[in-house]
């Protein structure tokens, strides 16, 4: 039945960037189906903190299913040298991610989209009546135009041909908490700067249990997962058994990846779209989800590439400079955000208020910047291994 329809839209991948697009699409009067080989609601590996530019990319379309808003921070330095700074107002919003996309999952069913879960794409093929998407039973989806939203290892990424920059592993463990644990961390979140550069690990709260992770390149995978080890004993949290252990690959494009092949587009980690130096991709996953929609609505799917050129790239840009600096004096770093513009300007990101090429732009900051990349870099201690 499936290989007589023809959909308007098929968007392969049911997570924020899939079905953003979706109810975009959908909403506009695109007949669209998305396809997601999970069931939701279902665990995603993901801090699940999401800062203002997340926020407003949802606003008005779902209640967000908060277990804790933030407005005070924890810095460490390999956890050492502590202090915490308070905001007036929440900076982040603390969610579990199988409650989030689920409630994108009801605003774009809501809005129009068909959804079929349980469903694996195994490959995507173009000819000139549109695109196939063969599915692993054998059946066959026509569709006129593809989101591709499946990740960065997905079978429409490979398809368009994303080039990837930069790779990290995160390693994440979901641990329940005691009532005096919980009220501890409530409203408050850590970030720790590692000894590996470029790495860091988070604390995010969430009600009666925490998300405890850590991130660094994909080559240190023996001291990234020591580095969680070491992180949770010292949180005093080693012997707490976690409802989930898990890790993931993120993956940042090359600056000159494509986003499209023909008549199939990759939205969101499939396009390698995330902030290189947090590795934050939920906002640029939301965001790049509604401008594929929107260019897939408009019957113009080269205004996809160019909004995402102009919307979110430039951030990127600013993004891999920061991670450049930070791996080479992660000491500079900690020791600014104690000060009042250090401070002014991590507020100013939560909130979605200022984007790091902008702040780059400024000629105090681009003077700071090339005053670091003048100094040596700070050679991380050593760690006596087990034996």
């Amino acid at each position: 039945m499936d290989a007589v329809i023809i959909w308007d839209l098929v968007v392969v991948g049911a997570g924020p960037a899939g079905l953003c697009a979706a109810r975009v699409a959908a909403a506009a009067g695109v007949r669209t189906l998305v396809l997601d080989r999970a069931t939701h609601p279902r665990y995603k590996t993901c801090g699940g903190g999401l800062i203002g530019t997340s926020l407003s990319a949802v606003a008005g379309r779902i209640e967000v299913p908060a277990h804790d808003r933030v407005d005070r921070v924890t810095f460490t330095r390999d956890g050492r040298r502590a202090f915490t700074r308070r905001h007036r107002t929440p900076l982040v919003a603390m969610v579990r991610r199988d409650e989030f996309d689920d409630r994108l999952r009801a605003a774009a069913v809501t809005a129009g989209a068909e959804l079929r879960e349980g469903v694996a794409v195994r490959g995507v093929d173009q000819d000139p009546d549109g695109v196939r998407v063969r599915l692993a039973d054998g059946d066959t989806v026509r569709a006129r135009t593809v989101i591709g939203a499946d990740g960065s290892s997905g079978v429409t990424s490979r398809h368009v041909g994303v080039r990837f920059r930069q790779v990290d592993l995160g390693l994440e463990r979901e641990l329940p908490v005691p009532a005096d644990v919980q009220r501890r961390w409530q409203g408050r979140l850590l970030l720790d700067w590692g000894a590996i550069p470029g790495s860091y690990a988070w604390v995010f709260p969430k009600g009666a249990s925490l998300t405890v992770g850590v991130i660094a390149g994909r080559g240190e995978g023996d001291g990234t997962r020591a580095y969680l080890r070491r992180f949770v004993d010292r949180l005093g949290l080693s012997e707490v058994e976690p409802e989930h252990d898990s890790g993931h690959l993120t993956r940042c494009r090359a600056d000159d990846s494509p986003l499209r092949r023909g008549r199939v587009l990759v939205a969101g980690d499939a396009a390698g779209l995330l902030e290189p130096w947090s590795r934050e991709g939920i906002s640029y996953a939301l965001r790049s989800g509604a401008l594929a929609g929107e260019a897939v609505a408009a019957g113009d799917l080269d205004r996809y590439e160019r909004d995402v050129r102009e919307r979110l790239v430039p951030s990127m840009r600013a993004g891999h400079r920061l991670l450049e600096v930070f791996e080479r004096r992660p000491d500079v770093f900690h020791a600014l955000l104690a000060t009042p513009a250090g401070w002014s300007m991590f507020v100013r990101f939560c909130q979605g208020r200022a984007s790091f090429d902008r702040t780059l732009a400024h000629a105090p900051v681009r003077a700071g910047l090339a005053l670091l990349d003048r100094l040596p870099p700070v050679r991380p201690p050593m760690v006596a291994q087990p034996h």
